[in-house]
């Protein structure tokens, strides 16, 4: 287990609240996903604007946080690695998706048409 998986274990732990079940810690990462999502619901805030707003920059990172604090609560209760699942992800995305296939197309219409023509070839595969 990694250390954020630890210091989480322990903080549950410590509260007694490390018993919740599966659907209810993804029904959590959803909840806490809407209110991320909430933040940006009226407005398409550039990086730039972000990073000058510091109230708003620490309400995305609060919300950010809570997320990922679920997740890896559920990570914790089904006993997933986190490190190891995300790994493996990145190099499945990565066959998926080959950098030089997506740098080949960026900024053109045929990107997003690869992108989704790939996507749809991996569903078909069940993949």
């Amino acid at each position: 287990m990694n250390s954020i998986q630890q210091d989480v274990t322990d903080y549950l732990a410590a509260r007694g609240w490390d018993k919740l079940a599966p659907a209810d810690l993804a029904k959590s990462v959803m909840i806490e996903g809407a209110e991320l999502l909430e933040l940006f619901q009226w407005d398409n805030y550039t990086v730039s604007q972000i990073e000058k707003d510091k109230a708003l920059k620490t309400k995305i990172e609060q919300e950010m946080a809570d997320v990922m604090i679920y997740c890896t609560e559920l990570a914790i209760r089904l006993g997933v690695d986190i490190e190891t699942v995300m790994r493996e992800k990145l190099e499945h995305n990565a066959r998926k998706y080959p950098a030089e296939k997506m740098m080949q197309h960026k900024g053109e219409k045929t990107a997003e048409s690869f992108y989704l023509q790939r996507k749809m070839e991996y569903r078909r595969k069940g993949k």
